[in-house]
Formats: C-alpha cells, sequence, structure tokens
C-alpha cells in the first residue's frame, strides 16, 4: 500500500505557508506601494530574491541564519526552540520561496487601482484602514485570490531549500516532491508516477482556477450590502461634528495662500472666496487640478495656509496639515472614480457621515438620487449607467458626504455636447441649494461663464486675474487673461495722445473713450465684437478684404485684413465672428467691406 504521509505533509505545509505568505505578501505590498525612499530597489532586490535564486542557495543561507551557529538559530536556542531538520523548518523554506510570488501578485493588483478611487475615498472621509480594506481589498481580490493559488502551488512544489534545511526525515519532513526523489532513485517508479500525477493534477488545478479569477470572476458583481452605519462608516466622529452645514451665523468662506515648487513652475496662488460658485480658467498643466487638491489634502504645499469657514486645513508655519478625511471636501474628479465594486446606493452612502440610522442613510440616498434625476437606480453598479449618469452619481455622493466645499474637477469632460448641456444645468439647480464653497475648473470659457459668477484665471501657477465674471472677460488687465478668457485679436500698441493708440501689427489709428495707461503694451478685441457698417461715418471704421473662412454648425469666422487685399489665406490682421444669417448679408457685397472696432469694445492691456 502506497504510504499517504508525504502527500499529508505536503498539504499541511503548503497551506500554513500560503496562510503567512498571504498575510506577509499583502503587508509588503501596500507599504512598497507608499514607499518613496532611496533604498527602494535595493529592498525590492531583497524582497523577490528567493524568486531568482537556485532554491538550493535559499536552503543554503537559511540554513547559515538558522543553523546551531547562525544568527537566528542562536536566538531560537536560547529559547530552547530548533527549527532545522523539523516540519517548521519546511514550513519556513516554503514560506520563504512562495513569497516572491504573493508579493508581486498583490503588488501589481494593488498597482492597477485608479489612484483617483483612493483619494477620493480619502476625500470622502475614509481612514486609511477604510480605504485599504473597502476598496483596494475588494478591487485587488482577484489579483490577490491569483496569487494565493500561485503561492500554494509553489510551496506544495518546493524541494531544494526544503532539502537544505528540513532534510527528508520520513513521517516529518518528506514532501512529495522529496518523495519523488526518493522513489526515483530507489527505482519505486510507480509510487514516484503517482506521486508525480498527483502534483500535476494540483498544477493544472491551480491553473485553471488562477485563469477563472483573473479572467472571469473579478468581473462578477458584488452582492448587494446593507445599509447599515458600520458598513459606511468611513468618516470618522471628529469629521462629524465639523460638517453641519451650514451653521446660522457662520460666514461661509475659503482662505486659500500657498507655494508649491513644481518642476517647471512655482504654484504661487493667493485668493479667498465665498458661498459664491468660483470658475478656475487656465491652459493645461497651469496649476488648476494641483490647487484642487491642496486644498483637498491630497497634495501638500511647500508653504501657505488653507482656511475653509474657519478651520484651519493647512499651515505650514504652525505645523497644520489635516488629512484628506478631516477636510470636509466633496471632491468631483474628471472620471468621477466611482467605486465599480459598489452599488449606485453603496457609493453615495459611503462617505455619509457616522452615527446616522439605516433607515436615515437610505432615506438620505433616496434624496441625492432624486435630486440629481436618477430615482430607482440604487440598485445598480457604475458599469451599468451611461457617462451622465455617472457623473450625477459621483456628484450625489460628494454632496452626500456634507461638505463644506465642493471641488469639481472638469465633470463634463468626458461628456459629449447633448450630455454636458444637460448636465450642466442639473449641476446649476443643485448649486442653488448648495451651502457651501464651490471650485470649478472648466476648460469651456462660455460653460464657466453660466456656471459661475466669479473666476479665477490661472496662468503658470500664478492668479494672473481674480473678480466677477463680466469684468474679467469685459476688461481684463493684461494680455495672458485676455487670452485665456478666449480673445483672437491683439496688435501691440503704441500711445499717440491721451485717447489714440496705433494698432502696430494692423497698421491703423484707434479712437479711444478711456485715457490710454502707462502701462500699455498691446490692444485687442474679441472676434464676436466687431461689427459691419454699412458707411464709414463711426470712428475707428476701415476697410477690409477676406483672406478666408472657417465654418461652423451656427457660426462662421472671417480672417480679415484691414486697409489693403490679403496675398493669400495666412495674411489677415483680424478674426470675426458671425452668426450665419449676418454671413449670408455679408457674403454678396462687394469689397472692401467696412468693419468697426468699437472704441467701447477695444481692451487696452499690460504685458503677459
Amino acid at each position: 500500500m502506497t504510504d499517504l504521509t508525504p502527500i499529508w505533509i505536503s498539504l499541511k505545509t503548503a497551506t500554513t505557508a500560503t496562510v503567512i505568505t498571504f498575510f506577509l505578501g499583502i503587508m509588503a505590498a501596500q507599504w512598497m506601494l507608499a514607499y518613496r525612499g532611496k533604498s527602494k530597489g535595493i529592498i525590492e532586490g531583497l524582497l523577490i530574491a528567493p524568486l531568482v535564486l537556485p532554491p538550493t542557495v535559499v536552503g543554503f543561507l537559511l540554513l547559515l541564519l538558522c543553523g546551531k551557529n547562525g544568527f537566528i538559530g542562536q536566538i531560537l536556542q536560547y529559547f530552547g526552540v530548533t527549527i532545522i531538520f523539523s516540519w517548521y523548518a519546511t514550513v519556513l523554506a516554503s514560506t520563504v520561496v512562495a513569497f516572491p510570488l504573493m508579493y508581486k501578485t498583490a503588488l501589481g493588483a494593488f498597482k492597477q487601482i485608479d489612484s483617483n478611487l483612493l483619494a477620493c475615498a480619502r476625500t470622502l472621509g475614509a481612514s486609511e484602514w477604510t480605504v485599504f480594506w473597502r476598496v483596494m481589498l475588494p478591487l485587488a481580490k482577484p489579483g490577490l485570490i491569483a496569487g494565493t493559488l500561485l503561492t500554494f502551488a509553489r510551496a506544495l512544489g518546493e524541494f531544494g531549500a526544503t532539502l537544505m534545511l528540513a532534510g527528508s526525515i520520513p513521517g516529518k519532513t518528506e514532501t512529495i516532491p522529496i518523495a519523488i526523489f526518493l522513489a526515483s532513485e530507489g527505482g519505486a517508479m510507480e509510487r514516484a508516477l503517482l506521486l508525480v500525477s498527483l502534483m500535476l493534477a494540483i498544477s493544472l488545478g491551480v491553473i485553471t482556477a488562477v485563469n477563472y479569477w483573473t479572467e472571469g470572476n473579478g468581473h462578477h458583481k458584488s452582492k448587494p450590502r446593507s445599509y447599515a452605519p458600520t458598513l459606511w462608516g468611513g468618516m470618522s466622529a471628529k469629521r462629524q461634528t465639523t460638517l453641519d452645514y451650514p451653521l446660522p451665523q457662520a460666514k461661509i468662506e475659503l482662505i486659500v495662500d500657498i507655494q508649491k515648487q513644481l518642476p517647471g513652475f512655482l504654484l504661487d496662488v493667493a485668493f479667498e472666496t465665498d458661498q459664491t460658485p468660483l470658475g478656475l480658467l487656465g491652459a493645461s498643466g497651469a496649476g488648476k487640478s494641483l490647487i484642487l487638491r491642496c486644498i483637498a489634502g491630497l497634495s501638500s504645499p511647500d508653504k501657505g495656509r488653507i482656511v475653509l469657514n474657519g478651520k484651519v486645513l493647512f499651515d505650514s508655519e504652525r505645523g497644520i496639515n489635516l488629512p484628506p478625511r478631516d477636510r470636509g471636501c466633496g471632491f468631483l474628479f474628471q472620471n468621477y472614480a466611482l467605486f465599480p465594486h459598489l452599488t449606485i446606493t453603496e457609493n453615495i452612502a459611503f462617505g455619509m457621515p457616522s452615527g446616522k440610522s439605516q433607515r436615515e442613510i437610505k432615506q438620505e440616498v433616496e434624496r441625492q438620487l432624486i435630486a440629481v434625476d436618477l430615482p430607482g437606480m440604487g440598485d445598480r453598479y457604475p458599469r451599468e449607467l451611461s457617462g451622465g449618469q455617472q457623473q450625477r452619481v459621483a456628484l450625489a455622493r460628494a454632496k452626500g458626504s456634507e461638505p463644506g466645499i465642493m471641488l469639481l474637477d472638469e465633470p463634463f469632460s468626458a461628456l459629449d455636447t447633448y450630455l454636458r448641456d444637460k448636465q450642466e444645468k442639473l449641476l446649476r439647480n443643485n448649486l442653488i441649494h448648495y451651502q457651501g464653497v464651490t471650485l470649478f475648473i472648466t476648460h469651456n470659457l462660455e460653460e464657466a461663464y453660466r456656471v459661475c459668477p466669479n473666476l479665477l484665471v490661472i496662468d503658470q501657477g500664478l492668479a494672473i486675474a481674480h473678480g466677477r465674471k463680466q469684468d474679467i472677460f469685459e476688461h481684463p488687465r493684461n494680455f495672458r487673461t485676455a487670452q485665456l478668457t478666449g480673445c483672437k485679436n491683439f496688435s501691440p500698441a503704441l500711445a499717440i495722445s491721451e485717447r489714440q493708440v496705433k494698432a502696430l501689427d494692423w497698421d491703423c489709428i484707434l479712437e479711444l473713450i478711456e485715457p490710454v495707461p502707462k502701462s500699455l503694451e498691446y490692444v485687442g478685441i474679441r472676434a464676436h465684437q466687431l461689427t459691419f457698417p454699412d458707411t464709414e461715418d463711426e470712428a475707428n471704421t476701415f476697410p477690409c478684404w477676406l483672406a478666408t473662412i472657417s465654418e461652423t454648425q451656427h457660426r462662421m469666422t472671417l480672417y480679415l485684413k484691414l486697409n489693403q487685399p490679403a496675398n493669400n489665406p495666412e495674411d489677415y490682421h483680424l478674426q470675426a465672428e458671425v452668426f450665419k444669417n449676418k454671413w449670408a448679408q455679408l457674403k454678396d457685397r462687394p469689397f472692401p467691406w467696412k468693419i468697426q472696432l468699437s472704441p467701447f469694445r477695444i481692451m487696452l492691456l499690460k504685458a503677459p
């Protein structure tokens, strides 16, 4: 009869080693994911060394460490414990050799998680443990299960290190691989073949299970959860006591004065705003999103201070830097950052303050869904919704955490034109009833104008304009502000008299309403403010010729040259935008046309 002892020893050893490696691998992966020290490469090399070293080398090194004269062996001997040539040695050898597989698989699974999901969970008030337990582990589950199965298979098949450290004691340390080796050496080929067949069956089973979890089951739905407050409890009690907005006599206000050195420029902004929604405009990479991340605590300024409704969120001089979970910020990310493994109800309830009953949570979720026009969709998952619906869920979730400030980072960028318009109207309606500070980033000028009464213009990390939208669009103080707010017509200018300037690029003299400032460098006029009178009687009216045109579904852009015909399509001075009904009237007029640069519309600008 075949001795089954090696099978039992191997299964017991592999199971024990897998359990140990599972926890050690996940802890090491999470630590290395956050570690940014200079020794990261060396530590990484040490952690995965058993994967690339020959098992006999690993076994020899373990023997040196754990033997009677080894460092660890002497410590254990002091307590009367001996590891080598015992079952514990088989577990140790299997754990060390299998550890890199679990570690690398877990690290890869964690790295594939969208960082915005983790950042979002933190802004919703989740502690680091809650982020790990409720976001990281569920999303990394397919990879972790695959890593566990691979670890078990590697531990089960360990031979060289086990033989070096534990020997081949029958009934004690003789595992399946050692038994196969001894059987083949002794000529017991039937026994060896039986054990080999068993190992092949286990290995094929592991491979099948790995494929199932990594390709199939990883996309299965999670089971819906109850509304129990303990499951939603990402918010600390401290945060709950600071988020009872609005306070009857509290002044709703945000104060930001921060600096942060970036590779290309220094972010150095200072501004204050109240409950009136504030739009942030600027080119890509100007620092707009970084400002929001600094306010939310997802990035830390080098110096300065951030105060929200009297609560200091960051102060470099006083050493204050509250974690995201304690700042009370509702952050709406560009990709919405909905948790894919949670239902819509669970997403919205994720950041709700602790202390609410199951019934209160359910009622609040339903109110939020109605507010964003998604009643009855709480049981769906994010992947089952359209882009516009996902955006609304993200808005409802951000509001559900009862934040003191809403940070909206280009929330409509992934939507088509129709959905943008629909979601923008819904956002405006929600902001009317929101009792808190709102910062809204967008590249769409018309969108910013409709949503935000006040604007902050950012250029290369500097706040170059801040105020009412009408003032910034109609009377920008400098060339760069005018450019970032959509002006396309500029010319260097030279003062001729108190109310006259010469536009050098346009080769014309312009009459002005306001006196010429000493800081004048440029004149500008917006494309839609150019007019085409029938006569030259009005001020600043000049003959012009058409160089080329550009067409959209509603408007025509006319590229015009003043005072003489254009030589080619690139030979023009001004861009004028007209509706198509106006174009229908213009196109049949003989050249030269008359164009007016109204003295009331000319912008007098200083250098960028």
